[in-house]
């Protein structure tokens, strides 16, 4: 299955809605998009997980290497929705205490 992605702002949040499964084949794709807008001037990027229904553990290099990319720009990266198999890949890695998660995009840091 390929991946969907929808852009939008939502105050200074840009919102990256990723739909379908996240693996070794769908990931790169969304990482160079994310780099490219974090490359573009985006400096707080929210990568909204909620419709993703499954995610392995060739993508986590991928969403590491964009919160790198966002730091290193004195950015910030959160994940939004996370639940699943994206949740469990996440917390079976120890990941889910590197990331910043939120329930939803109502829920986005303001600061």
């Amino acid at each position: 299955m390929d991946v969907a992605l929808e852009i939008h702002p939502i105050g200074p949040w840009t919102v990256v809605e990723i739909a379908g499964e996240l693996d070794m084949h769908s990931a790169p794709p969304v990482r160079d998009r994310v780099i490219g807008l974090i490359r573009d001037g985006s400096h707080r990027i929210a990568l909204d997980l909620t419709k993703v229904d499954f995610m392995d553990s060739s993508s986590l290099g991928a969403l590491v290497t964009c919160l790198k990319r966002a730091r290193e720009r004195d950015g910030r990266l959160v994940l939004v929705g996370v639940n699943g198999s994206p949740m469990k890949v996440l917390s079976l890695t120890g990941l889910d205490r590197v990331f910043e998660l939120v329930d939803g995009v109502d829920e986005l840091p303001s600061d």
